[in-house]
């Protein structure tokens, strides 16, 4: 039985919101009442996800930006704050991946993860700081399990997400004196997720996978999405700095042999 929350009259932004997981997260709040805001780089996908989110009667408001760009997600920010006042909740969750060994990656590939992931991850929050409530705002991350779990061909992944779930305590540390929660959540293998897509291209790649994780299937988008709404929510108020998996175990035995796949 899940717990009912509302967040209704409370403002949410949600960075790469336009699409699976972050799409997900969105909805759930607006579905709870809240009003929200998107960014992600696709222009045509977040008027499509404006236009599914607004089925849920609150005010939902679309920006194209690109995370990396760090002035222009600032100036989105700022139209966000604008349009629906200050955050209560702030998500960042844009992300960047592909399968490839070291030495077969370039150094604009693993730069490009790099940017995306990690120092995309700081530019919304340090950004995003000015435009919380404070106190009681709550900043969510979007991990991975390759933050904690060395995995072969994903060096780019690897070091990026490691570097967002340190971030994420040493802020937790730095704004909690300013009411500011700062939390990560590290999703397992989602089912219908272009990550999932990438990482497991065939019916067979996607059968061994599902098979890995000890509660045998795949997550949902919602399991993920619950998450972020019980870590914004009055029942993790004492909540920072933490790691959150929701990945139905499957990280407890390292990382995962992508070449088997």
């Amino acid at each position: 039985m899940r717990i009912p929350l509302s967040f209704k009259g409370q403002s949410v932004f949600v960075a790469g919101g336009s699409s699976g997981i972050n799409l997900g997260i969105a909805t759930a709040f607006a579905q709870a009442g809240a009003n929200v805001a998107i960014a992600s780089r696709n222009a045509e996908r977040v008027a499509q996800a404006v236009e599914q989110l607004r089925q849920h009667g609150t005010q939902i408001e679309g920006y194209s930006a690109d995370v990396r760009d760090a002035p222009g997600i600032a100036a989105v920010l700022q139209q966000a704050r604008d349009a629906i006042g200050p955050f209560d909740v702030l998500v960042s969750g844009a992300a960047g991946n592909f399968l490839a060994p070291a030495l077969g990656m370039s150094a604009n590939g693993f730069k490009t993860v790099v940017d995306i992931d990690l120092n995309g991850t700081f530019h919304v929050m340090r950004a995003g700081f000015e435009h919380l409530r404070r106190p009681g705002a709550c900043v969510i991350n979007i991990s991975a399990p390759q933050a904690f779990n060395p995995t072969k061909l994903q060096a780019h992944v690897c070091a990026a997400k490691a570097g967002v779930d340190m971030l994420t305590r040493v802020l937790a540390m730095e704004w909690g004196p300013e009411g500011v929660r700062v939390n990560s959540i590290v999703p397992g293998p989602i089912a219908d997720t272009e990550g999932i897509r990438r990482l497991a291209p065939t019916p067979e790649a996607l059968q061994r996978m599902t098979q890995s994780v000890p509660l045998q299937r795949m997550g949902r988008v919602e399991e993920i999405a619950d998450m972020a709404l019980f870590l914004a929510s009055p029942h993790a108020a004492f909540v920072t700095g933490a790691i959150m998996a929701v990945d139905g175990g499957s990280s407890l035995a390292g990382g995962r042999d992508y070449s088997a796949y």
